[in-house]
């Protein structure tokens, strides 16, 4: 009987997530390297979103997320990004660094009363571009965030296909990822 209840509230999830058009799959999270010597403090500041797989709490154009020191090993992250219908939506949150030995592996809480999500930093050079990979298993199905952040609101073809495949060698579907509008009339004109 708890077998067949099991299955139900994974069904019943499954069946919310995927229509909120997150990225759901069977099985696992996979192993993957993470930036390597992970600096805080050369990451803190804007960044651009490009591309991400779609999420159920960032809907909207626009994207950038801006990131401060909070402690030594936390950061305190800003996101905003716009609706169709020109409101203003920001999320304010912490990233705490779970393992002094792996930095880039990240754990963010958006709410006091939600638990912490994976936000590893898998690739960054700082200057231009960061990857960011988050996955969390439910039963027997795994979720995946993943974005492609810029620190000007493009980035170019080929470092967007590198990003791509880091992203595809653990089985990422980066046909699934979805564009961010950063364009500058655009994002004005969404601007209250």
């Amino acid at each position: 009987m708890k077998m067949k209840a099991m299955q139900m509230i994974s069904l019943t999830l499954l069946s919310v997530l995927a229509a909120s058009a997150q990225v759901i799959k069977l099985g696992r999270c996979p192993k993957l390297d993470v930036q390597a010597n992970f600096d805080a403090t050369r990451y803190i500041g804007k960044w651009y979103e490009i591309q991400k797989l779609p999420t159920t709490f960032q809907k909207g154009e626009c994207g950038t997320a801006t990131y401060s020191l909070k402690g030594p090993d936390s950061l305190t992250l800003y996101l905003t990004f716009y609706s169709d219908d020109g409101t203003t939506n920001s999320i304010v949150g912490s990233a705490k660094v779970k393992d002094p030995a792996e930095p880039a592996k990240l754990e963010v809480s958006f709410f006091e009363t939600s638990p912490p999500g994976p936000y590893w930093v898998l690739s960054t050079d700082y200057e231009g571009h960061s990857l960011v990979y988050g996955c969390t298993e439910f039963g027997p199905f795994h979720i995946e965030l993943s974005w492609i952040l810029s620190r000007e609101p493009t980035l170019s073809r080929e470092t967007v296909e590198e990003l791509h495949t880091i992203l595809s060698s653990a089985g990422v579907n980066v046909d699934k990822m979805v564009p961010t509008n950063q364009d500058e009339t655009y994002c004005s004109a969404m601007k209250p």
